[in-house]
Formats: C-alpha cells, structure tokens, sequence
C-alpha cells in the first residue's frame, strides 16, 4: 500500500478492480479542509482517461510487475507486435494499451514488456531515444542556433518542435516522458 504522498508519474495503482497508470498528480490544500490528491490516472487496459480525487491520508494498492525484455518487431493497423528474447514468442499489443509508447517504437527496439498476473498491460520505455527526421522545412540564411524552432516528423510520425539549424534526414535524441527534443545525434 501507499499512501497519497508517495505518489509519482508512471506508477500503477488499483482501483475498483481495474488497474490504472498515474498520468499526472497534484497535491492541493483546501484553506479549512483537508488536504487532496487530483490524479489523473489512465485505464491500461483500454487506455481511457479519468480524473479522480481523494482525501491526502487515502491508501492506494500498488500494483507489482513482471518484466520481460522484448523487441519490438513491426505494426499492424492498430496492433503492434513484439518478441520475447528469450523464448521468441510473439505478444501483440493493442495501441489503446501502449499508450503514447506508440510514438516512439521503432523496429528492433528493444523494451521492457509489463505484466500483471499474466496480462501483458504495456512497455516501459527508455527515457530518451533517437529518431530520424523525415520531414521539415530548411532553416533560411540568418537563423540561429539559439532562435526559434519549426516542428519536424520523425520517423515514428510523431510532430517535435526543433532548432531552426536541424535539418531533414538527421538523428535527433527525443525525451519520452514530454515528447521534447533534447539534441542532435552525431
């Protein structure tokens, strides 16, 4: 069990029976009241969003995981497909359970695939990765490492506002918790 104050981004939790990722929290204080806790919390069974509130002193169920190391190995419409390095079986993930995992895979990638009694319910990724850049506008002539920036799509599909000095065709490193460009690779 844990309690409201030792909440953080990414963990899972136990709900009226359904298991639930902690997207994002806060902690308000009331003037007279009690303290609460405003989770945003998304179903990793089927991806849905919803936001709840309890009082500070509430106790959460903490939800243990296995992990298994798995590659991702190519998309199919909705359903995106991975193997277990060890044993080469394939597990097929729906997008409504990875999340927005989906705009980082890459084939080949290996991840951390987590379960829970047996149900695969999603991917752990790796805090930063790097993509290529398929498409952006060129930079013009006076535009400066340090000036504004223009989105660019990466090779996942994913939009990401880079430097202006970024160029199509280059690696760049992308974090996964804020989908933010962080630098370019070589």
């Amino acid at each position: 069990m844990i309690n409201a104050g030792e909440i953080k981004k990414g963990i899972i939790i136990e709900l009226e029976n359904q298991l639930y990722s902690i997207v994002d929290f806060q902690h308000i204080k009331m003037g007279r009241g009690s303290a609460q806790v405003r989770l945003k919390l998304r179903n990793v069974r089927n991806g849905a969003i919803a936001d709840k509130s309890f009082q500070s002193g509430e106790k959460f169920s903490r939800v243990r995981l296995e992990h298994q190391t798995v590659q991702f190995l190519y998309k199919d419409g909705d359903d995106y497909n991975f193997m277990d390095t060890e044993s080469f079986d394939q597990i097929v993930l729906n997008r409504a359970v990875l999340g927005d995992a989906v705009n980082y895979l890459k084939e080949n990638t290996n991840l951390e695939l987590l379960s829970h009694n047996e149900e695969s319910i999603g991917v752990d990724m790796p805090i930063t990765v790097d993509l290529e850049i398929v498409q952006t506008e060129p930079g013009f002539k006076g535009d400066t490492a340090t000036g504004g920036t223009k989105p660019a799509t990466v090779e996942t599909g994913l939009v990401v506002n880079v430097p202006l000095f970024v160029q199509q065709g280059e690696t760049i490193k992308v974090d996964t918790r804020t989908g933010t460009y962080l630098e370019r690779v070589g």
